[in-house]
């Protein structure tokens, strides 16, 4: 109830002072389970993607949003509780185990889910490599997967700033529903689900128009700090050189 009310609040704010775009909505069911697979350049995302939509979108957000302390970190549980935000752990591991289950409940339950593959925000306005969490969602729950793209956000609202600045217009785009049955029972196979994340990224890339980075998101943040290069492992399970060669050639042989 309370995403509604807050939507039915900020909804004709954000339209009066924003003047948000929005694409492709018919692409997004009206009912039953789906993904939504989008980029991440911005706090904005949370509140510019879902609002056209007719539907209540869960998203899976980090953990950080809902332990914080005193009056900000009540503030802050509230409104993404509020908003339809459920709580996950990203250190990996048996943790992310636990995001892909509550993924799968959702998800179960017959609603919309919202899910940013690469893992976190973007350093900057590119679009990086896509953690293989979404292509077991998409296996074990056979839901179909909707590529949505952001765009204007990483400029409307960069990282540490409060409040978004009132140009460029934000705009969302959301893509032809993307069908992985092809592939149903192989949800373990680290191959296929590098197969499927990439070919779920590339669809996102050509919405959003944004120039690709194959590496993780995190690490290109990781090394903007430490000064190194780092190659940290996809909780879904990073690749070796013949089983990403192996993730191309099942790629290709879907196409064709």
């Amino acid at each position: 109830m309370f995403y509604w009310v807050v939507k039915a609040i900020l909804g004709p704010i954000l339209y009066l002072v924003w003047r948000p775009r929005a694409y492709g909505t018919r692409h997004v069911p009206r009912q039953g389970p789906a993904i939504l697979a989008g980029n991440h350049l911005s706090f904005a995302d949370h509140f510019f993607g879902p609002l056209p939509l007719p539907r209540k979108v869960t998203f899976l957000a980090k953990a950080e949003y809902f332990t914080g302390t005193g009056l900000k970190g009540l503030i802050s549980r509230l409104f993404f509780s509020g908003v339809g935000q459920v709580p996950i752990d990203r250190t990996g591991g048996r943790a992310s185990e636990a995001a892909l289950r509550t993924g799968l409940r959702v998800l179960g339950e017959g609603k919309l889910l919202g899910i940013y593959p690469e893992g976190t925000r973007a350093p900057d306005n590119r679009l990086y490599r896509g953690k293989t969490g979404v292509a077991r969602l998409a296996l074990e729950s056979r839901a179909p997967v909707i590529p949505m793209a952001m765009v204007n956000t990483f400029e409307l609202m960069p990282a540490g700033r409060p409040l978004p600045k009132l140009r460029p217009r934000p705009e969302v785009r959301f893509g032809e529903p993307l069908d992985f049955s092809r592939y149903y029972g192989m949800a373990h196979d680290r191959v296929v689900l590098r197969a499927v994340t990439d070919e779920i990224m590339q669809a996102i890339m050509r919405l959003s128009g944004q120039e690709y980075v194959d590496r993780y998101a995190a690490d290109v943040k990781e090394d903007a700090v430490t000064g190194g290069e780092t190659a940290a492992e996809d909780p879904g399970g990073d690749l070796t050189p013949a089983e990403e060669q192996g993730a191309e050639r099942a790629s290709n042989s879907s196409k064709g």
